[in-house]
């Protein structure tokens, strides 16, 4: 009897020789330890094997196909993850071998990827107005949480202001990555504004506070613009303005640094990087290039310098042993592992090809599509949208109260016509039942917003008339 082709070391032969090695009489013997309490003794449940590399094949690809992807849909979902368009050349850069295959880019396997990244970090540095940017962590969640560790490891002190309209996963991660270092205080917004609640952030504001994290354009897509007011308020105090911003705003808004942030994080996704599942998605970090600083990033740094070859420039990690657990894993600022880099170059062509008119431009798109949105949805009878008089970006909050409609009946007569919702805010940020949070980008067109008002005002008056 041979082992199974896909489970290295299943042969018999092969699996004793390996028992023997390590002086076990039987596979029963490794686990001993476990109580038999614990063990499962029965047969799994599981269907029958599949006797070649074809049948495995047309299995996975039925069940692939059970699935609906954007291009089946007419999808007006974000809440940090949006579609957007992605040009061909970044698909054709970042499948390169010499970056998709290169882990990590050591100098060893090094073709031009610590470049890549050095040109990123420099075309985002631009966008931000900052001077130092990362190589990208995971995700926007962690980029927050670690932009508070480092403003606490900066202050020394031991409570933060998180704004209340953040994403609950990105609340989530920053209670797991920072409890255990500070206490973490909800700073409330105004209920008819959607702001930053001023009268509030003044009470709480104390010789303890290590800043203040809110975020412009925040998760229901509103444009903060007390956020000056916010800087000054955290400074005066000693604190330090921490802000979560999306990059693809900034073509026509202006980057968190002009209005007293000093540190800066968002997500790389709408630039350039595919919707998927499980991934997508890469966290940017950017400050200042001030010591206290950059002495701070836990994650990898690149920089550029003289080599020994005289008028050659070389590049690479900047502290890199100083900083990260790369040099000692006991004395890192964090644990950082395996990091989402690829993405970063993906970014940087993005970047590249957009330009400044390029990015202004889409900015000024999603703004046109969104308020055109918001007019068709807002003239639907029962349907308002909230904190209509402040301005937002790609997203807005569209409340279904007066309808009769739940937010899980719209999406489900929404999917019937092809139509992906927005989400469903009701029990997962209070104040919010009975709400969906819509996203418009630049690829909506008219015919798809008006095909979306049609669908919402069908949902809306078949329940009028059946309460009627």
């Amino acid at each position: 009897m041979s082992g199974h082709p896909y489970i290295p070391n299943s042969d018999p032969a092969i699996r004793d020789r390996m028992l023997a090695a390590i002086g076990a009489c039987d596979i029963d013997e490794l686990y001993e330890s476990i109580p038999d309490s614990l063990r499962f003794r029965d047969e799994l449940d599981l269907p029958g094997p599949l006797s070649c590399e074809m049948q495995l094949r047309r299995h996975v690809e039925e069940l692939l196909n059970r699935n609906k992807s954007c291009s089946d849909l007419l999808n007006f979902r974000g809440g940090g993850c949006a579609q957007h368009y992605v040009p061909a050349v970044c698909d054709e850069v970042n499948s390169r071998s010499e970056f998709l295959t290169a882990y990590a880019g050591e100098a060893y396997e090094d073709h031009g990827r610590f470049q890549a990244l050095f040109e990123y970090a420099s075309l985002m540095g631009e966008l931000l107005d900052m001077d130092v940017v990362n190589v990208p962590t995971f995700d926007w969640n962690q980029a927050a949480a670690t932009s508070i560790r480092m403003a606490q490891r900066i202050t020394g002190r031991h409570r933060v202001l998180v704004c209340e309209h953040i994403s609950p996963d990105r609340l989530s991660t920053i209670d797991n990555y920072c409890r255990s270092a500070m206490t973490i205080d909800t700073l409330r917004c105004d209920p008819q504004t959607g702001m930053v609640d001023l009268n509030e952030l003044r009470k709480k504001i104390g010789p303890d506070l290590i800043g203040v994290y809110f975020e412009c354009p925040n998760y229901l897509g509103r444009i903060e613009v007390s956020g000056q007011t916010v800087s000054d308020a955290v400074h005066q105090a000693g604190g330090l303005s921490i802000v979560g911003t999306d990059p693809i705003a900034l073509g026509v808004l202006a980057p968190p640094s002009q209005f007293g942030a000093d540190i800066v994080c968002g997500d790389l996704q709408p630039l350039g990087i595919h919707m998927n599942q499980g991934g997508g998605q890469a966290g940017f970090i950017a400050t200042r290039d001030e010591e206290r600083f950059v002495r701070e990033y836990p994650s990898r740094l690149f920089g550029l310098c003289r080599t020994d070859t005289a008028g050659e420039w070389g590049f690479g990690d900047v502290l890199y042993d100083d900083r990260t657990s790369f040099g000692a894993r006991e004395q890192g600022k964090e644990f950082v592992g395996t990091a989402t880099a690829l993405w970063g170059i993906t970014a940087g062509v993005y970047l590249a090809l957009m330009g400044p008119a390029g990015m202004q431009q889409i900015g000024q798109t999603i703004l046109q599509n969104q308020q055109f949105t918001r007019q068709r949805l807002e003239a639907i009878d029962g349907v308002t949208i909230r904190a209509s008089g402040s301005p937002h970006f790609k997203e807005f909050v569209v409340d279904l109260s007066a309808t009769g409609v739940t937010p899980t009946q719209l999406n489900r007569v929404l999917l019937e016509d092809d139509i992906q919702g927005g989400i469903d805010l009701s029990g997962t940020l209070a104040g919010h039942d009975g709400c969906v949070l819509v996203c418009v980008t630049e690829i909506h067109t008219r015919d798809d917003i008006n095909r979306l008002a049609d669908a919402v005002t069908r949902c809306v008056s078949q329940e009028t008339d059946a309460n009627s």
